[in-house]
């Protein structure tokens, strides 16, 4: 049967169960609740430089496949940095905006971005990915822009003509790991003892750890969420909340059942907080803040306290984030690549953006292979 494609400007008028059956397992930043919450609360949407664009592929009366694509006006909020081409493009005279991009809003998470219904394959692929680029010519816009998309997902896109990115992140792999301290077992003696370390000054600080889920999390619990995200990103000049208190409160409401809080607190006062979205085998860190200078307490609740949990809960990766890499790395966090898909329609730039990403993928393939090593055990023991 003929594929039909089509494109929304809003996720209001379309069932929330026909689109969540096409994310399935994946992304929870693409379930209906999250994306129609951004809008719903203005975190999304003609103010914000964010207008929907959703691309859907309809078989018949089935949605079988869709997009959460965006016409930006900027390049805030997407964690893969194009700010040298947008420069680029302005001193020769060329628009860099606004262009199209695909990706979860003000998530720098990996996951399918075709999102396909069951027994789907490529023939909704290029129906999306065809879509998707007339819509941006007719715009007009730029470029197109996948914003961490699967590695199988680069393959499919640079197969078909755009250019692959490669940037990494850090995340935490279990790997079959009982307890905690059988996970500080795969560090060398050094880095183990400072961890520990780390954790017991946070204990003699008489601070102590509270993880909530779910319908634990109540209105207070939320409002400290709230705070902690709003202080965090007021307390620093590039700072950009693009969140706002309705969309907390949303979340509440609508995606409670993903939601994992991590507290430190002391004589019944809540320190600080980080706040982690969970989807079956992974978690995923995304908010962090705090009201009192404790130290250690930022290692605990973004990083041990979640790693615990996830060995309690059986959760097989801990996605912690953009940014951060030191301090990750020597805290269980492993370099991976993440990776992203571009083509750009002004003249002379697309070909000067492929030549810059093939050195981008030389350069940072040598600095991760000079991470291997130092911090593990070798695995043969």
């Amino acid at each position: 049967m003929t594929i039909r494609t089509e494109m929304r400007t809003s996720l209001g008028g379309l069932p929330a169960a026909a689109w969540d059956a096409v994310v399935g397992d994946g992304c929870p930043f693409f379930e209906h609740a999250f994306l129609w919450g951004l809008e719903r609360t203005g975190a999304i949407g003609p103010p914000t430089g964010w207008h929907p664009r959703y691309v859907l592929a309809w078989r018949g009366g089935d949605l079988v496949g869709a997009l959460a694509m965006y016409r930006k006006d900027h390049s805030y909020g997407e964690f893969i940095f194009d700010w040298a081409w947008a420069d680029a493009a302005q001193r020769v005279g060329l628009p860099y905006y606004p262009k199209m991009v695909v990706a979860a809003p003000h998530s720098p998470v990996g996951g399918e971005r075709f999102l396909l219904a069951p027994g789907e394959g490529d023939d909704v692929r290029d129906a999306l990915l065809e879509e998707a680029r007339r819509l941006t010519v007719a715009e007009p816009a730029t470029g197109l822009h996948w914003l961490f998309v699967t590695r199988a997902e680069a393959a499919f896109l640079q197969s078909r003509g755009l250019a692959v990115r490669h940037t990494h992140q850090f995340h935490w792999q279990n790997e079959g790991y009982a307890t905690f301290d059988d996970f500080l077992e795969r560090f060398r003696s050094k880095r183990r003892n400072q961890i520990r370390r780390e954790r017991r000054q946070l204990s003699e600080q008489g601070v102590t750890v509270r993880v909530l889920e779910g319908d634990a999390i109540d209105d207070a619990a939320m409002a400290h969420a709230w705070a902690f995200y709003k202080d965090t990103v007021d307390k620093f000049f590039y700072g950009r909340r693009y969140l706002n208190r309705a969309f907390f409160d949303h979340l509440h409401a609508h995606f409670r059942d993903r939601l994992m809080l991590v507290f430190g607190e002391r004589d019944g006062v809540v320190l600080g907080g980080a706040m982690n979205v969970r989807k079956g085998p992974v978690l995923y860190g995304r908010y962090w803040g705090c009201r009192a200078d404790v130290r250690n307490l930022h290692f605990e609740l973004c990083s041990y306290a979640g790693i615990e949990a996830s060995i309690e809960r059986g959760i097989q990766r801990f996605e912690a984030g953009a940014g951060g890499g030191g301090h990750k790395y020597h805290r269980g966090f492993l370099p991976v690549v993440t990776y992203s898909a571009h083509e750009l329609y002004l003249p002379g730039l697309d070909d000067a953006v492929r030549r810059a990403l093939a050195h981008e993928r030389e350069h940072l393939a040598a600095e991760l292979a000079g991470l291997e090593g130092h911090l593990l055990k070798p695995t043969d023991g």
